[in-house]
């Protein structure tokens, strides 16, 4: 007698049930005889969230109650992954965007770690088609730049050659920030060099409409990148901080004192009461309080590099769009005109939906 497995091995409508998939790969000539009943059948296929794809089912071996899966049959009998509701979708988003890790979103939610990451992936992909497309013309007056570190896989010195090809080691994101409008029009991940200065310049510039004040740290390849970008058509000035020797009694990770700042007017006629990189830095404790990718001394680090842009652009999506600036006391986005109410999670997922997004 060839063993019987039950209808209530598939639970759906929630979700695949590892039972059923389990019992057929165990036993490939199993008895499954709710698959030939009329009713079952049909709530299979009238639900959108169990698709089942039983494609022998015509043939006339198939005919009787009892369906014999032999193990060349098996492979074409697939259960499809379910897909996640939106309810279940702004869950997941709500805790990744409050700082959480993955596996403890995974823990809160009760979605699996595989389907939060292909969320995380499709999301963040379409939050950064929309604020591309958005951040433009602005009109912003004051920016600040900065660059934050983080890491990929391991540290740039313990990644090896190899890894280091896949992405691992030091991630830096540059970050701009209207000063009066707490905007982030745009951010890059990469490297820290004169390269990734010159492409994250570029791109800021392309995002203007007309002549600003640019103020960054002492970094020297903001010199060149600027001056290529903008030309002399900016405002531009550097906070140099001049750092005293870190106290030999203090932690590994406290910081030298900073024995004072010096500006230097680098270009055009910067006001030096407004020469200053506070507001980009405040971003700086919002990222690694908001991304548990940018905690640091723990292990919620990113173990690949397009994951961590995604969860950065998903971060500045919902910065820039849904979280009330206690300051301004509405978003960074309402604040410079680009939406007219504070963005739900809801519509923060539609973006999936968008065709830009579904082309990605």
């Amino acid at each position: 007698m060839y063993p019987e497995i039950p209808t209530s091995a598939l639970s759906f409508p929630n979700r695949t049930s590892k039972t059923f998939l389990t019992s057929v790969a165990l036993n490939p000539f199993a008895y499954v005889p709710w698959l030939s009943d009329a009713n079952t059948m049909e709530s299979l296929h009238a639900n959108p969230m169990t698709m089942v794809t039983l494609a022998l089912l015509d043939e006339p071996r198939f005919a009787s109650r009892r369906i014999m899966l032999d193990r060349s049959s098996m492979l074409c009998l697939t259960v499809g992954m379910n897909k996640l509701s939106m309810e279940e979708r702004a869950r997941v988003v709500a805790a990744l965007v409050e700082g959480n890790s993955l596996r403890a979103v995974s823990r809160m939610t009760g979605t699996h770690r595989s389907a939060i990451l292909k969320l995380l992936a499709d999301l963040g992909r379409a939050c950064s088609i929309y604020q591309d497309k958005a951040f433009r013309k602005l009109t912003c007056k004051r920016i600040q730049c900065d660059e934050i570190w983080s890491f990929v896989g391991a540290k740039e010195r313990n990644a090896s050659a190899e890894k280091k090809e896949k992405g691992w080691g030091d991630a830096w994101t540059w970050v701009a920030l209207d000063a009066d409008t707490k905007l982030v029009p745009c951010w890059y991940v990469g490297t820290r060099d004169a390269g990734a200065a010159y492409h994250f310049m570029h791109d800021l510039a392309d995002r203007l409409s007309h002549r600003v004040q640019l103020t960054t740290d002492g970094y020297k390849p903001y010199l060149r990148a600027v001056e290529d970008a903008f030309g002399d058509q900016v405002d531009y000035a550097q906070l140099v901080k001049i750092y005293g020797e870190a106290p030999k009694t203090e932690a590994r990770y406290s910081p030298a004192q900073c024995m004072g700042t010096r500006i230097a007017a680098l270009s055009g006629k910067p006001e030096s009461a407004h020469v200053s990189t506070s507001f980009v830095e405040r971003q700086n404790l919002t990222m690694r309080m908001q991304m548990r990718r940018f905690t640091r001394l723990t292990n919620g680090f990113s173990k690949k590099v397009e994951n961590h842009e995604h969860a950065v652009a998903l971060h500045f999506m919902h910065y820039n769009f849904c979280r009330v600036h206690q300051t301004l006391r509405v978003t960074p986005a309402m604040e410079a005109g680009l939406s007219d109410h504070v963005w739900s999670l809801d519509e923060v997922i539609v973006l999936l939906e968008l065709p830009a997004a579904k082309a990605a």
